[in-house]
């Protein structure tokens, strides 16, 4: 996705607020409340602030490490080779 930031802001942008024709012949106003809007947030401490909070995420789950290093080491982590086939066997290509 290609961000222009040279682009001018919506709120300065034409909007079409004339009344519209619908299979009824009755006419409604262009403006919906259903439509979809989005805001983005570009001012740097929300940005700085998003980037610190995605750093401090750890992408390995250190608990679940150790307790599954501990159980191999102490011979208690058993693996049913049958499941790990059928898993193997059902899952989906990436």
């Amino acid at each position: 996705m290609k961000i222009e930031v040279n682009s001018p802001p919506v709120s300065l942008l034409p909007v079409d607020q004339g009344a519209k024709k619908v299979s009824t012949g009755s006419l409604v106003n262009a403006q919906i409340s259903t439509e979809d809007r989005t805001t983005l947030q570009t001012d740097t401490q929300s940005v700085k602030s998003l980037t610190t909070q995605a750093l401090k995420t750890s992408e390995v789950r250190q608990d679940k490490v150790d307790s599954l290093s501990q159980a191999v080491k102490s011979g208690e982590y058993k693996v049913d080779s049958t499941e790990t086939a059928n898993a193997l066997i059902n899952s989906e290509e990436v």
